[in-house]
């Protein structure tokens, strides 16, 4: 075979390959049909011969001091096989995902409303819930630290936590705070240069997760006196350095396997009903499950921070920023969760992605009585992102410019510096983003004289038939980080193993990689086939037997475990074609494994895969790091804080009724740098799952907090995006690599999350005139009757 007929053969195969199952294709997910009929199964779908079932008493205030908790009748009812309180605990009584101020089980006090105080194991679930409504628990009810104005004034209302019980936090009810201070901060000086100052008071709602598979897991007593837990989580190995010491064991008795999770988007970071499930196990010798209803659900995860931010901005008359000033306040709730690193994101990147000479940030997380807030896609940058593109289409005003156009004359590009100093040396196309997202088509304009009202704000409720319906096209652009950020040792490891399998050679993928609807384990193996030529690849099930995967969340998986698995792929393929070197005296500089063979570009085929292999399989294991980051400085905000940046610009179109206060989302225009989409139609789903969320916030998602009582805990009451609310949302990606990143690739999920809410709200108030500074926005918003 002639080396051209070889090489084309090769293009022809790397084109199939890269078009069906390798890195720059769309195959097939292997859990996608299953999914789709019902049939894939979750962990709420775990099962095991005598199982009992756990469940939680949890407080129905927000905050009060527990004067007894009396569990004998509860212990009394026929299938109960256990009752505990934090008395029953073995090991440490607090956890924490970053600062162990946690309590497994409530102690001496409740914080918010919902926390866990004892648990239950029982031969039924309705034996359990029995139960649980037999224990009694005397409070002395308090006055709840809920607003910003209590937890700034703790002489006064009092402390969430004791200043003695967190002494390395020592801020009062702050739980965590941010400076930053860029240029020469804003001083009189500064605000002289200015010839225009706008000023903005925002306001964001408590946006819920809201996954559609409960939390819920498995816990199996094991005969080394340890626990096998099988739960949906999004962090395997960080869940284990939480659970072990609580359980009074060393962490390799702690085994963790990844069960089907229904959804996260940063929910499950945290601890759920892991602690819960494995003391009762312990205790009773049975493997005991636990499934929370809807309701509980709420009360038992994480939320996205609300928030107060204030912005001023100052620009010359020709629309060149000056200054930038802003304080944002995000209400962390009970614990401290995540706050301390979304304090820094909203800190670091407040000032979206603009070129501004002076800068002054002060972001700061409380704690409260209200429920705690931590990781929701986005992570700090959402809140921020909504003040800062509110702030520009201020500021264009104030100026008569086209508000596209200012955002194009300050938008950053590579080579310039973050307000922390950090030079941005990857591509950052923000004003292409914004060109390219202006000039894609718009929809139709709708007809008014002959409606379709399925078409309306509204639709098919029959509120209106075309009066009062106003068009209205905004546009936002925003900037999130990838990866684990401060200097956090941030990586993954992968195993990939080669061998041969019924005549043929097969890899297979090992991670503890959480896969929570991200298609991680389609990339995996796209990379496994690109990298070793091969067609059958196998994902082994993730689980702690293998070295940490990080979390998946931080739009960190592909980037950092599929850079993981590149590395073990790449050592796996040298050492195949070293021993092919050690036994047949190759001498070519060329080879490469293509469709199962090792193949020499100069000289053709040299052995198929499985003669080389034979009976031998190579097996190897990576860490993929990446280059590292440094700790903010907590007076000025300067360092090298985050590995990566991305970027997104969104166009939106929508319907507004003025009348009824009714909005419907037209179009919602996406643009992004994806840098390498290695799997473009999950590309493509990951930015519209993104808007849709972003959508969820603007219009229409908000968990109702009062004096800090939730008080719409169900999907009744708590409203997210239906496919009927879904509008269109055409997708334009760039293809910019990053010289630091495997593949050149750059995170995508949090992007559009972040982008997209503003442009919804800059067309509503196109269409309205109406100045919204609070999200969601609400019909009452719209028509004065707030």
């Amino acid at each position: 075979m002639s080396e051209r007929t070889l090489q084309e053969q090769k293009n022809l195969r790397k084109l199939n390959q890269a078009s069906k199952d390798g890195i720059g294709g769309s195959p097939l997910r292997p859990d996608g049909t299953l999914k789709v009929k019902g049939e894939f199964a979750y962990s709420s779908d775990l099962w095991h011969e005598d199982m009992l079932w756990g469940m939680a008493l949890r407080s129905p205030h927000p905050r009060a001091n527990i004067l007894s908790v009396d569990v004998s009748q509860a212990v009394k009812l026929p299938g109960v096989y256990a009752v505990l309180t934090h008395e029953d605990i073995p090991g440490a009584k607090f956890y924490g995902l970053e600062i162990a101020d946690q309590p497994a089980l409530a102690i001496d006090k409740v914080r918010y409303h919902g926390e866990a105080i004892a648990i239950v194991a029982a031969d039924h679930p309705e034996t359990a819930r029995r139960a649980v409504r037999k224990i009694e628990v005397e409070y002395e009810v308090l006055p709840p630290i809920v607003t910003e104005e209590q937890c700034l004034h703790p002489e006064v209302h009092g402390y969430v936590h004791e200043p003695y019980e967190y002494k390395s936090h020592g801020y009062g009810n702050i739980c965590h705070q941010q400076k930053l201070v860029h240029g020469l901060g804003v001083t009189d000086e500064v605000r002289a240069m200015a010839d225009v100052i706008v000023r903005g008071e925002y306001e964001v709602g408590m946006q819920d997760q809201a996954f559609l598979g409960p939390e819920s897991g498995l816990a199996v007593p094991a005969e080394d006196g340890g626990v096998d837990l099988y739960v949906a989580t999004q962090w395997l190995h960080v869940d284990r350095q939480q659970i072990a010491p609580v359980l009074g064991l060393p962490e390799e008795k702690v085994r963790l396997t990844l069960a089907g999770v229904g959804g996260a988007f940063g929910g499950r970071e945290d601890l759920s009903m892991q602690i819960h499930a494995c003391l009762l196990a312990l205790r009773t010798g049975k493997p005991v499950k636990i499934v929370y209803a809807r309701d509980e659900s709420f009360f038992g995860h994480v939320h996205r921070h609300p928030a107060r931010l204030t912005y001023e901005h100052g620009a010359t008359r020709d629309g060149k920023l000056v200054f930038s000033d802003a304080r944002i306040v995000l209400d962390g709730g009970a614990y401290a969760s995540a706050s301390p690193a979304v304090v820094g994101n909203a800190a670091s990147l407040g000032n979206g992605p603009y070129v501004i000479p002076n800068v002054r940030m002060h972001a700061l997380a409380l704690y409260s009585n209200n429920p705690s807030c931590g990781a929701m896609r986005g992570f700090g940058a959402v809140q921020a992102a909504f003040a800062y593109e509110s702030q520009m289409d201020k500021l264009a005003a104030a100026l008569d410019m086209d508000p596209v156009v200012l955002r194009q004359l300050n938008a950053m590009t590579e080579g310039d510096v973050m307000p922390t100093g950090q030079r941005i040396d990857s591509p950052a196309p923000v004003a292409e983003l914004l060109q390219r997202v202006k000039d894609m088509p718009l929809p139709p304009p709708l007809d008014l004289a002959d409606p379709d009202i399925r078409v309306l704000p509204g639709a098919c409720s029959n509120t209106s038939h075309g009066e009062g319906i106003v068009r209205g096209v905004g546009y936002s652009v925003g900037i999130k980080n990838v990866g684990f950020s401060e200097g956090f040792d941030d990586y993954s490891t992968a195993r990939v193993r080669l061998e041969v399998i019924g005549g043929e050679p097969v890899a297979m993928v090992h991670t503890a990689m959480a896969e929570v609807g991200q298609g991680g384990i389609t990339v995996h193996a796209q990379i496994a086939r690109t990298e070793l030529g091969v067609e059958q690849v196998t994902i082994h099930p993730a689980n702690t037997e293998v070295g940490s995967a990080g979390s998946t969340s931080a739009s960190r998986q592909t980037y950092m475990t599929g850079g993981a698995v590149k590395l073990a792929a790449e050592a796996v393929r040298q050492e195949l074609i070293a021993k092919g070197r050690r036994r047949y005296g190759w001498t070519q500089h060329d080879i490469e494994l293509v469709d199962g063979k090792v193949v020499s570009k100069s000289a053709g085929v040299l052995v198929p895969m499985v003669e080389l292999l034979g009976d031998e399989a190579i097996e190897l294991t990576r860490e993929h790091h990446h280059r590292p980051t440094e700790a903010f400085h907590p007076e000025t905000g300067q360092g090298f804080g985050h590995v990566q940046y991305s970027f997104c610009a969104n166009r939106a179109v929508v319907d507004v009724d003025v009348e009824l206060g009714l909005v419907k989302v037209v179009e919602l225009t996406a643009v992004q740098d994806v840098g390498k989409a290695l799997n473009p139609l999950s590309v493509v789903g990951q930015i519209q799952g993104g808007c849709t969320q972003a959508l969820g916030l603007a219009v229409i998602e908000e968990i109702i907090v009062r004096d800090g009582k939730v008080r719409n805990a169900s999907f009744t009451d708590y409203l997210i995006p239906t496919i009927l609310d879904t509008p269109p949302i055409p997708v334009e990606i760039l293809e910019l690599p990053d010289p630091n990143a495997p593949y050149g690739l750059r995170g995508v999920g949090e992007a559009p999350t972040v982008s997209a809410t503003p442009s919804i709200v800059a067309a509503i108030r196109q269409a309205t005139g109406i100045a919204l500074n609070r999200i969601p926005v609400r019909p009452e918003h719209l028509t004065g009757t707030l």
